[in-house]
């Protein structure tokens, strides 16, 4: 297959946001070019930094961080011009595919009139007012895991033709020795990585610490460029601020995408205390280094944790509180043959979801 154009729209897209979807379409752009492909982003965030993969676009009035209300509304007051705009880039970039990121978030809702063929990404289900015209106007759709198309399917959709694609890693963390995890088995951190949302689970977590605690508990929760409603975020970091009692350390930095993999490969443990995760990257990252991770048996987090002497981690109940989440990562540090096979288990799963192997995989999937 010769060279093929791919773009990808995603309103709120820069590099180094602290979320999902970015870094999954940041993934397999990157994989795809490793195919030699040529691919490219269009976000309606100013940029910090030129990168000619990166194109801006200036039809939608928004201000970040932005609000689902306030984006559908800029959306539907700038459809023509937004419409017209995307067509204009697509034309000057000879694109043959274009990706349409999200019903809302990536503009599904208003997708260009243009001859690439047009594919709508599922990562959440979202609202019907949203996905509805999207998956009318799509031409293929894919999703990050079987757990989206069971949800889409429960909510009435017909999922037949939808195809699962899963997230890919950027970055992956250098896999430690077995010294290097015994040590981090005895003294090294447990370590949260999640945007501030009701459904992360982080303000139960940090809740239901037990006392006498002895490790650090390095919790890493930085503010995405979207709100479900204005001032969500900063409500809940502010919870959790007042809960993180010693030896927790909160901290509302970002981490660099190229740094986060390391960061939690230098955790004993990866706690994910997310109730819904449609596929899971954070636990994704954290076994690429061989960290195990603990969370819940939601959505697609079991599938991609995987079970028995495969298991890159354990899986609590889904109604499980978050105290259960403390004592099962507890439980795993105090077992080391448990902590090391898990530890190597993690490490080799994670190699599925490298970004060619991901971008072959896409292909096959919308070409």
């Amino acid at each position: 297959m010769s060279g093929l154009g791919v773009a990808f729209v995603l309103a709120s897209y820069a590099p180094d946001t602290p979320a999902g979807m970015e870094r999954a379409t940041a993934a397999l752009a990157h994989g795809l070019r490793g195919l030699g492909h040529r691919a490219l982003v269009i976000t309606a965030r100013p940029q910090q930094r030129a990168d000619k993969n990166v194109i801006e676009l200036y039809s939608l009035a928004v201000r970040f961080p932005c609000d689902d209300l306030s984006l559908r509304r800029a959306i539907d007051r700038s459809a023509r011009a937004i419409r017209a705009e995307i067509t204009g880039i697509l034309d000057r970039h000879r694109i043959d595919i274009v990706v349409y990121v999200d019903a809302l978030w990536g503009f599904g809702r208003a997708m260009a009139d243009h001859p690439a063929r047009k594919v709508l990404a599922v990562h959440v289900i979202g609202h019907p007012e949203d996905l509805a015209p999207a998956l009318a106007d799509a031409e293929a759709v894919i999703a990050p895991s079987a757990s989206v198309l069971t949800e889409a399917a429960a909510w009435g959709h017909m999922t037949e033709d939808w195809q699962v694609v899963p997230n890919g890693l950027l970055h992956e963390a250098v896999g430690g020795t077995t010294e290097m995890r015994d040590r981090l088995r005895l003294h090294g951190p447990l370590r949260i990585l999640a945007r501030p949302a009701e459904n992360k689970g982080v303000l139960d977590l940090l809740e239901t610490m037990p006392h006498g605690l002895s490790r650090p508990v390095d919790v890493v929760m930085p503010a995405a460029p979207f709100d479900i409603d204005p001032g969500v975020q900063q409500s809940i970091i502010t919870r959790c601020t007042l809960a993180a009692r010693p030896p927790i350390r909160l901290s509302t930095r970002p981490l660099p995408w190229d740094q986060a993999p390391g960061w939690l490969s230098r955790a004993a443990v990866v706690i994910v205390p997310s109730r819904a995760e449609t596929f899971g990257l954070v636990a994704a990252e954290a076994m690429s280094g061989g960290t195990p991770v603990v969370a819940r048996d939601v959505d697609n987090l079991p599938a991609l944790i995987g079970s028995g002497t495969q298991a890159g981690g354990i899986t609590v109940d889904h109604a499980a509180d978050s105290a259960e989440l403390w004592q099962a990562a507890l439980a795993l540090l105090e077992d080391r043959l448990t902590y090391l096979s898990t530890s190597r288990a993690a490490y080799y799963s994670s190699r599925d979801f490298r970004p060619t192997s991901i971008a072959e995989h896409f292909m096959k999937a919308v070409w």
